[in-house]
This record gives C-alpha cells, structure tokens and sequence, in this order.
C-alpha cells in the first residue's frame, strides 16, 4: 500500500488501497474528498480561509475557498466522476486563551469556509472531527473513505 504525505498548503490524490497521510494538524484543517466508486481519494492540508482579496493563489491548497474545487479538478483528472462526500478534520484553538481575537480564532474560520466551500460543490459532509483545542494527525484510506484520527495523547479513531 502506498501512502503519501501531504504537507501544509499542499494537496494530493491516491487510488486504493492507498493512504494520503497528513501530520500535526492544528488550526488548519484537512479537507478529504472521496469517491467510493472509482476508490480514489484527494486530500488538502489548509492553512487559511481565504487569500487576501486581489492575490493569486501560489497554492491553492493553502485557502478552504480554492482547495475544494482544486481538490474535484484532481479527481476527475484521475478518473473520478462522483458522486462526492468529504470528511474534515482539524481547526483546534491551540492557543485559545492567549488569543481572543479574529487571528486566535482562524481554526474556526477554516472549518467554517471549507464547508462553505463544500456547499458551493454541492458535496456533503458525511463525517467531521473540528474544533477543540488539541492537535491532531491523520491517515487518509481511500479504499474505504476512512480517516483514522490520531491526537497527541495517545488517544484514537475513526471517521
């Protein structure tokens, strides 16, 4: 079985019974978008809601806003045709009592654009573990749409 790390601000795609792996998640979220059918998942580590209004995307796996529809374009390039369902996990307030303002909150504004971002591609989410205020790591199945969930204590599971 292959598995492929995906980075902050990257994304990637796998066909089963491969695994896309993403570690130290902590106010950015990943969002994973599979297709049960053609057993092929993509994966986008996001760091930010949005980019700043007139930039370019160097990355558009960086913002929820543009990894969606990048993360659909890179299905279908690998066969993929849906139908879709998406699974995110991430967007912890590590430093919550620290920071109270808009920046402390960007875990929340992450989830809160990537399932806009969804709506907007008309995919549902079929399963979510955000929030919080512990970091988390995560191995992707895409034979089975799966996420194993690992958290910093030990403590484990499944999506």
């Amino acid at each position: 079985m292959t598995e492929h790390r995906v980075a902050i601000a990257r994304h990637a795609v796998e066909r089963a019974p491969g695994r896309l792996v993403s570690v130290g998640l902590g106010s950015c979220v990943v969002i994973a978008i599979h297709d049960a059918k053609a057993q092929v998942g993509a994966m986008a580590h996001v760091l930010l809601p949005e980019a700043a209004e007139n930039s370019v995307a160097e990355h558009p796996a960086r913002y929820a806003s543009t990894a969606v529809p990048l993360l659909v374009k890179t299905l279908r390039m690998h066969g993929a045709g849906g139908p879709y369902t998406a699974r995110l996990v991430g967007g912890a307030a590590l430093f919550a009592e620290v920071l109270t303002s808009v920046q402390g909150r960007v875990g929340a504004r992450n989830v809160t654009a990537a399932r806009a971002a969804l709506a907007a591609a008309e995919i549902p989410i079929v399963a979510e573990d955000v929030g919080g205020t512990t970091g988390r790591s995560v191995s992707f199945d895409v034979e089975t749409g799966s996420i194993a969930i690992r958290m910093p204590t030990g403590e484990a599971h499944v999506l």
